[in-house]
């Protein structure tokens, strides 16, 4: 029977078929991908080979956790995910977003896209993160408001995550003000996560762009929202946070941001809310520029590029 590298045709649906038996951010599939493509890595993941810079015992279990998510319908499984349309891009694709290739083996395998994905194309002083408390305050949504809305006056790119508080102010103001947003996804991108956002997330689809690294038909996890944070991370030249509390997953992209050597903004707040505890935290340890206006923001993307 002929093995499932054989039955792959080339490294795109290589690489489709390793983001459906793959986490996100797996080090070690990184590792091996980047250092022998797709079709290799799913050679290697059938075989008993050795990889040369990896332990065995580490192989062993690599292969162990992959070959039990190698279901019987597993290509039938890619072509439905291409017959629903969705766009997807590798590394030799023109929209690769090129900062994407900074996470070194923590590169996603693949993107699945809806919507404009020229928007990737950008410089990365052109496109901006903005994430923080899902249980924001009035205070937060109204800056993050103030802030999208000057953003995209000046044709900059806001890149949210879908969800509620923050995320949704960001990109419901880009929508407002005409302006342009990229919703990254810890879900396939034809699900609609919170449900309460359907609408909104199909029309960033349809005027801006969804993005995932996972398979049409995933759900989310607590592990895929942290795994996605260094996309967001990674596909803008900044990350700026509203609110957060300190511990949030919104802390973990301004890690991710930080490692990537991004800049990181943060919007003081009352010293009396605990989702400006973050936030006022970063700017306390001077981990972060103070953002007040949409012209920080410009200030701090425009300030990578010199």
């Amino acid at each position: 029977m002929a093995t499932l590298a054989e039955q792959v045709q080339g490294e795109r649906i290589a690489r489709i078929v390793l983001s459906m038996i793959a986490e996100p951010d797996d080090l070690t599939t990184g590792y091996i991908l980047g250092r022998h493509g797709g079709v290799a890595t799913l050679t290697l993941v059938e075989s008993d080979y050795d990889v040369t810079g990896l332990g065995r015992a580490d192989v062993l279990l690599w292969r162990e956790r992959l070959q039990a998510r190698v279901a019987p319908d597993l290509l039938e499984r890619v072509a439905e995910a291409e017959q629903h349309g969705f766009g997807t891009l590798i590394p030799v694709d023109r929209e690769w977003p090129a900062g994407l290739d900074e996470l070194g083996d923590r590169a996603p395998y693949v993107l699945w896209a809806k919507g404009a994905s020229s928007l990737l194309t950008t410089a990365l002083s052109d496109r901006v993160t903005i994430t923080g408390a899902r249980a924001s305050s009035h205070y937060g949504e109204h800056v993050t408001t103030e802030l999208v809305t000057g953003l995209a006056d000046e044709e900059r790119v806001v890149i949210a995550g879908g969800t509620f508080g923050i995320e949704g102010a960001a990109h419901r103001g880009v929508l407002g003000a005409a302006g342009q947003t990229i919703a990254v996804l810890a879900t396939g991108v034809d699900r609609r996560y919170p449900s309460a956002h359907s609408e909104l997330l199909d029309r960033i689809g349809d005027s801006g762009l969804l993005v995932s690294e996972l398979p049409p038909g995933t759900v989310p996890t607590k592990d895929r929202f942290q795994a996605r944070n260094r996309l967001m991370a990674a596909l803008s030249g900044a990350v700026v946070i509203p609110e957060a509390g300190p511990r949030s997953g919104s802390m973990r992209t301004v890690n991710d941001a930080r490692g990537l050597g991004r800049g990181v903004g943060a919007v003081p707040g009352p010293v009396t809310s605990v989702v400006s505890a973050g936030p006022n935290g970063l700017i306390k340890q001077g981990l972060a520029a103070v953002i007040t206006q949409a012209s920080d923001v410009i200030a701090l993307l425009d300030a990578d590029e010199t």
